[in-house]
């Protein structure tokens, strides 16, 4: 803007500058100005623009530039006038080129020390001036001063090289309030100060030691000050410019206080002065704002990029910790402790590893925020360090929950195989048990030679009774090669006491071989008497023949009655049932056999009573006495009803855990179906969310709590799936859900809603830093809904180009190119809905470039190419210019001092490759 000299009319232009003239000294301090700012016209802060905010940073005001100025250029004594502070303003100039003037009215008149004072405050050179005294040449010298001054941008109003008065105001109404803004906005913290205009609000001195005080705390102490020594305070900032700001004092105190409206131009030139000495500082002040915003955004990306690989190597970490531990497959001997390792396999999944799928997600959702971020700031995608991006940590996922399952299927069939072996192991040994005390004595009985004392009826007793033995030892060979298969079963199975079983096998092998050769050996014996011995108590032997039968039934009914199972559900249970009924069906039959019997030893007393024989209390042909097949029948009738309780205590037992199969399946048949729903819902709604931002988050987060609230079915079921493993039940015909396929469905609800509330922040994101509002969202996302054919939340490029060209994108094979690589960079062939908005946004984003900040390091620097880490100490708050020395590189151009910094390259790295 230009700056108005106006005057009445005056005559022609062409006559020398009258004696009103000194006021254009006004004018000729704009000239100044733009020669220290090389910029435009002059710029004073305008009245209705809002007040900088300060910073932290120290104010930028170089100590003293140059030598005092003379105390002869000082206006003291008498009352200044607005000559005598213009004549001082200008002296304050002129001394450097050799010269003065005495009286501004009359020294100017001529032009020529006009135009030295305009080349000093310059540094230019004007047109030659003419040597003549001529009054035309007078004119001629006027007339390139003030052509001089237009040229620069200042506004000259009814002024001629001929005017004699020259009247008005010397600056516009708008620079003169931009002035005084200033001056409110740097004086407003400080007490007693209230500047409203450029004549009593300077009174006191006050206003002028805040001007100093604010720029240069160092130069004056502002709590000594007292209001009522104006005086006092006008010489202090009086002296202390002109010593240490190369301010010429233009005024005096004495006149100034004394004076009721002390005279407005006067002031408002000497105030004009301080405006230019600290011009740099604001010029400062902003380079270094603009730098502190760049640098906070570049270290907030930074720590959130650290807190990123920070997380990402505890969970990879927990995750190669946690994978040797389920790819251990090495059993344990006993089922108590494979149950310990169930049970904390249960603990793994219930309590260690739910906190680690929220971290997973929750480290999915700051890569999305940072990366969004990243693009808001312009700066280049996060690239995680090797072995940390997010598809691996998916993977690596992936691998935990794959040996997650082995693991859970090895501990069950691990298990199964345990209780297999226990019960083969248990049946082993009873059936050991109930041979061995068979077997016992049989190897004497054997080896006897009773038969060689004996007589005939003796010795074909012994061969009857031998040939029971053999009938009874043909029955047990089905119980010994049923001992060497449950043997050979729990090798197979790798029973860990597989080595005494084997041992006690063999026992039982070798005794029957034995056995066998004994038995052969004394037929051989007995069918030599036999020869010599005819007398046979055929009764006996006929008691002996159905005796032995039966008593084989009777230990083959109680090792039944006494065998032991293992069933899985009811039906195996009725089936047992079943069987135990079909045999006590048989019990009356077997009774008319034992009475038989019976019948047999009653006519064998019969006849001895009849021919009187001595009673036999023994049969030759038979070890088994009429008692022993009471004794055992009576057993038999005693394990029925105990086995009867039994199979009905187990009947109940399995009842329960079908209770607790249909209680399962009853609640997963509500849960999968209801998160199989929600997980459709969620998906529906992250394709076609509606409304404004904020209601879309609210609807968002309502359907969040209502999956969270939903959080206590899971662990009722959760619950009904302990009590099932506990009662070692591992199938369920009732669902097709099993807790796996509920906690697998359950996580993907929850990273899915998740997943969609961090696609919302982050349109929120986008909205607040681009700038956008709410309909052009809902625009942006009603035409990315319109051309999502397959509705999955992404386009196809060619559905892409028709919502281009649709929002009015004029489109060629080429720039069609550029834009995909710009919003597919992978090359998937799709593009997602934030990429779109990211492509919208940025179109018209004004963001800070590298340019921008390079120019304002410029400035911090004072125009070098690089710059010291003093400077940056001074003119950047301490974190911040220790943030920038550590990480800007050597300047490595001619004519820097040692230690000098490369602030262009660190600019444009803070745009470049991320260094993590």
């Amino acid at each position: 803007m230009g700056i108005g000299l106006r005057v009445p009319p005056a005559r022609s232009r062409g006559q020398p500058l009258g004696r009103p003239a000194v006021t254009i000294i006004i004018g000729l301090s704009i000239v100044e100005r733009r020669k220290q700012t090389q910029r435009g016209p002059v710029d004073f802060p305008r009245s209705h623009s809002a007040p900088v905010a300060e910073r932290e940073c120290k104010p930028r005001i170089s100590a003293a530039r140059s030598t005092p100025a003379s105390p002869s250029s000082a206006v003291s004594g008498s009352r200044t006038t607005p000559c005598q502070t213009f004549t001082a303003w200008c002296n304050s100039h002129l001394r450097k080129a050799g010269t003065q003037i005495e009286n501004i009215e009359d020294d100017f008149r001529n032009g020529l020390k006009l135009m030295l004072l305009l080349e000093v405050i310059s540094g230019e050179r004007l047109p030659r001036p003419d040597k003549g005294k001529m009054r035309f040449h007078k004119i001629a010298n006027v007339n390139k001063a003030l052509d001089f001054i237009a040229s620069k941008g200042v506004k000259l109003v009814s002024i001629g090289a001929e005017g004699e008065e020259v009247a008005g105001r010397v600056l516009e109404t708008s620079a003169k309030e931009g002035l005084l803004l200033w001056c409110q906005r740097k004086t407003a913290p400080y007490r007693n100060v209230n500047v409203q205009n450029f004549h009593t609000s300077w009174k006191d001195g006050l206003a002028l030691c805040a001007l100093i005080h604010r720029h240069r705390p160092d130069l004056i102490d502002y709590a000594k000050l007292r209001k009522d020594d104006p005086v006092g305070n006008l010489n202090t900032a009086f002296e202390v410019a002109e010593k240490y700001l190369d301010i010429p004092k233009m005024l005096d105190a004495e006149d100034i206080v004394n004076t009721p409206k002390p005279d407005e131009k006067a002031i408002m030139t000497y105030v004009s002065c301080f405006y230019h000495a600290f011009a740099g500082a604001e010029q400062a002040e902003t380079a270094a704002n603009r730098i502190c915003k760049v640098l906070a955004v570049n270290q907030e990306n930074e720590k959130l990029m650290e807190e990123y690989e920070k997380l990402a190597s505890e969970l990879l970490e927990w995750i190669r910790r946690t994978v040797p531990w389920l790819e251990n497959r090495v059993g344990e001997p006993s089922m108590s402790a494979m149950q310990r390792k169930l049970e904390d396999f249960r603990d793994y999944r219930r309590l260690h590893k739910p906190p680690r799928v929220q971290e997973k997600c929750q480290l999915e959702i700051n890569f999305n925020t940072l990366q969004t971020k990243l693009r808001l700031s312009h700066r280049p995608a996060f690239m995680p360090s090797e072995g940390k991006l997010v598809s691996d940590i998916a993977n690596a996922w992936r691998g935990l929950e794959q040996v997650e399952k082995g693991y859970e299927d090895w501990l069950l069939s691990e298990i199964r195989r345990l209780q297999r072996l226990q019960h083969l192991a248990e049946k082993f040994r009873q059936k050991a048990s109930l041979h061995e005390a068979w077997t016992r004595g049989k190897e004497e009985m054997l080896s006897q030679r009773d038969y060689d004392s004996a007589s005939l009826q003796e010795v074909r007793a012994l061969l009857r009774r031998h040939e029971a033995f053999e009938s009874d030892l043909a029955a047990h060979q089905d119980r010994v090669e049923h001992i060497a298969a449950l043997a050979q079963e729990l090798n197979e199975l790798d029973y860990h006491e597989a080595a005494s079983v084997n041992s006690r096998c063999q026992a039982i092998c070798d005794q029957w071989d034995n056995l066998g050769t004994l038995t052969q050996k004394r037929r051989d014996a007995l069918e030599r008497m036999e020869k010599l011995l005819e007398t046979i108590d055929q009764l006996q032997l006929e008691f002996a023949r159905r005796a032995a039968p039966f008593n084989n039934w009777l230990d083959g009914a109680v090792e039944d009655l006494q065998d032991v199972w293992l069933v899985h559900s009811v039906e195996e249970t009725q089936s047992l049932l079943t069987a135990h009924d079909q045999f006590k069906a048989t019990l009356p039959e077997a009774d008319r056999e034992r009475g038989a019997i019976m019948g047999i030893q009653g006519e064998i007393q019969k006849i001895c009573q009849t021919y009187g024989l001595r009673p036999f209390s023994t049969n030759p042909y038979i070890t088994l006495s009429p008692q022993d097949i009471n004794t055992k029948w009576d057993m038999v009738r005693k394990l029925v009803p105990s086995r009867d309780q039994t199979l009905q205590e187990e009947l109940a037992r399995q009842q329960v855990n079908e209770r607790l199969r249909r209680q399962f399946a009853a609640q997963a048949n509500a849960i999968g179906p209801w998160i199989q729903a929600k997980v459709e819902e969620v998906g529906r709604l992250a394709a076609g969310l509606a409304g404004s931002l904020e209601e879309q988050m609210a609807g968002l987060r309502q359907q969040e709590q209502n999956i969270i609230n939903y959080k206590t079915n899971i662990d009722r079921l959760e619950g009904d799936h302990q009590l099932l493993q506990e009662s070692l039940v591992f199938d369920n015909k009732h669902t097709v859900y099993s807790m796996e396929h509920i906690r697998v469905g359950w996580e993907q609800l929850l990273t899915s809603i998740a997943r969609t509330i961090n696609e919302v922040e982050n349109q929120v994101l986008t909205r607040d830093a681009k700038g956008l509002s709410q309909e052009q969202l809902n625009e942006f996302r009603a035409s990315f809904n319109h051309f999502d054919r397959k509705r999955n939340g992404m386009m196809e490029p060619d559905d892409f180009r028709a919502c281009l060209i649709s929002m009015g994108y004029d489109l060629g094979e080429v720039e069609f190119a550029r834009i995909m690589t710009m919003v597919d960079p992978n090359a998937a062939g799709v593009v997602t809905f934030q990429a779109f908005i990211d492509f919208m946004t940025r179109e018209t984003a004004e963001t800070d470039t590298a340019e921008q900040v390079v120019a304002s390091f410029k400035i911090l620097a004072g125009d070098k190419n690089y710059i010291t880490p003093e400077e940056l100490r001074r003119e950047l708050p301490a974190e911040q210019a220790e943030y920038c020395i550590r990480r800007m590189v050597p300047y490595k151009g001619s004519g820097a001092p040692a230690g000098a910094l490369d602030y262009v390259a660190f600019s444009s790295a803070l745009y470049g490759e991320s260094d993590l």
